[in-house]
Parts: structure tokens; sequence; C-alpha cells
């Protein structure tokens, strides 16, 4: 689960839609509701919209360039979805200077590293969320669940910002932050759209929190797989009884993450990184091959912890090791 910002295109342009209908024509205003979707695919420029509503439009644009293109261009092309994806992004701020996602994506190819980019997010978190919240307060809708969903989106860019502040927060090693980030994150949104608790996963196991760890897992269980645990928490809890060196518990939790997931022992051979969503945490499907890299990319910082060969610590080189183990007895 992720958020997708065509969706989110999709709903913020039909709440400004309903507010520009007579709805004391019942049947009128039902049939130009049901016309959105065309008029939406066929004529968006024709329809009523805001600033803010033209401006996360051309972020829906630039995630579209960064996120799914740029991984798969050579470096000719990548150039130009870099620069076309920025210039979008510029625009967007120039129509709406308090939108966050614009802001956010262009600090991610602005800032030199990850400790820049993990002060920028925390230095304007609290204005952002002041602004988000400014923006929930004062939003209207026909129906309750109109109103309900401009709430929602009035605080997705906030949403996004600690998330993506939680995960540099891992990365630059401030493990504490990040925990009390993604609990506010669980809290803010009980579904986990953006994936608050994988991320969750990993900081208690880099903070050695078996008991926080039991709680995230036992808070979420339902918006998971009840009978498979997922790639993040599996990880983890590896992590948690390698350090322990209890090495047939990581042994089990090993076997059960190649169970749930088919190619993971192809996938922990190579331990790939692959770059961070721009928008938010990349869609993947749920006990996918996709999923598992996602995961194994990110556990990075647990994976390469106390690096002895230059590329690997101790817990990725076990891993490598295991997983050469298992594809050579079913070669």
């Amino acid at each position: 689960m992720s958020y997708d910002p065509w969706t989110e295109d999709y709903q913020r342009m039909s709440l400004c839609f309903a507010k520009t209908l007579d709805w004391s024509d019942t049947n009128a205003a039902a049939q130009a509701i049901a016309d959105f979707k065309r008029i939406y695919t066929e004529k968006r420029d024709s329809l009523p919209q805001t600033d803010a509503e033209r401006a996360f439009h051309l972020v829906a644009e630039a995630t579209s360039l960064i996120d799914y293109r740029l991984p798969f261009s050579d470096e000719k092309t990548a150039e130009k979805i870099i620069a076309t994806a920025k210039a979008l992004l510029n625009e967007a701020i120039t129509l709406d200077t308090k939108c966050y996602d614009a802001q956010r994506m262009l600090a991610a190819s602005h800032c030199p590293s990850f400790e820049s980019y993990y002060r920028f997010l925390k230095d304007r978190v609290a204005q952002v969320k002041l602004d988000c919240e400014a923006a929930r307060d004062t939003v209207s809708g026909h129906t309750l669940l109109d109103e309900e969903l401009a709430e929602d989106l009035a605080m997705r860019p906030y949403k996004r910002w600690i998330a993506t502040l939680a995960l540099r927060a891992l990365v630059c090693g401030r493990y504490r932050i990040a925990a009390q980030l993604v609990e506010e994150l669980l809290d803010l949104d009980p579904q986990d759209v953006s994936g608050a608790r994988y991320t969750a996963a990993l900081v208690y196991a880099k903070l050695e929190d078996e008991r926080a760890l039991e709680s995230v897992v036992a808070r979420t269980l339902r918006l998971g797989n009840p009978a498979h645990e997922d790639a993040w928490v599996l990880l983890a809890r590896i992590a948690l009884a390698y350090k322990r060196r209890d090495m047939q518990a990581a042994e089990l939790f090993l076997q059960e993450l190649m169970s749930s997931y088919p190619q993971a022992a192809s996938v922990l051979m190579r331990q790939d990184e692959l770059p961070d969503g721009v928008f938010c945490r990349l869609p993947v499907m749920p006990f996918s091959e996709d999923e598992l890299i996602l995961a194994v990319s990110e556990a990075s910082v647990l994976l390469q912890e106390g690096r002895d060969d230059g590329e690997h610590g101790p817990l990725g080189n076990w891993l490598t090791k295991r997983a050469e183990d298992f594809l050579n007895s079913e070669a």
C-alpha cells in the first residue's frame, strides 16, 4: 500500500468540481458527477481547479518521471527527465507556495547528502504540520464523506513529509527520532498507507527493542496477511536474533522469509539497493519479489551494519552465504 499521486489528483479535482455544482437540482448534479471521470480523462483542463490543484497535478507528473521512468533510463535520457521534473516541481511551487510535496521532492535532488536532506526535513516539519492542519480545519464538502476525504487530503503532504523524515532519520542514525515519527504516523493514519510499520520494524531492530517491535506487529496485524509476516518484520527478527547470537532463531526466521517469498534466495544473494521513491514509498504487490527487493534495500541499515568486507556487514554476509547454500541445494 502506498500513496498514488494520480488517484489523489483525481480525488482533489473531483472535490473541487463538486463544489461548483448546483445541488438543488439533484438529477443534474448526479449526472455531472457521473460524467466527471470521462471529462477528467479527456478534457481535464476544462474542469474548474484552484492553483493548489494545478500544483498537485504537476507533482503527479513529476512523480511519474522520477519514480517510474528515471530508474530505467540511460544517462542521456535521465538528464532530460531530471530537468523536466525539476521544472514541473518549480512551477508547482510558483502556483502554490505551500505545495510541500514539491518542496520535499526538489530538496531530495538539491541536498548533497543524507544528513543535509534530513536537516532540511526536520527544520521545516513543524511549519508543514501547522499549514496542513490549518488547511484541514477550513475544508468543506457537500457530504460528510466528501468532507472526510478533504480533511484526509489536506493532511497527506504532512504524512508524506514525516514518513520521509523517519526514513532519513533511520539512515542517519537518529533511531529515537525515527521511532517517535513512525508512532505519530501510525496514530495519524491507522490504515498506514505510507508503510510506517515497515520503517518501524527496521528502527526497532536497530534499537534492539523487541518489545516495541512486537507492539507494532500486534497493532498493525489486521493490515497485512495474518498468516505471513512481511519482509520488513522478518528481516528485523533475523537481525535481532543474529545480534543476540541466537542462530537457531535467525535460521527459523530466514526459512519463514524464504517460504513467504519464493524468490528470497536470489534477492538475498544480490542485496540490491534501490533509490527511494521521491513522492512516497514505491507501491509494490504484497509478498511479491518487488516487495522483497524493496524491503532488503531499506534493510541495508541492518545488513551493512559493522561492514567487514567493504560492502556488507556480518549479517549481510551471513544471509548471502545461507542464500548461496540454499540455491546450491536446489541445483
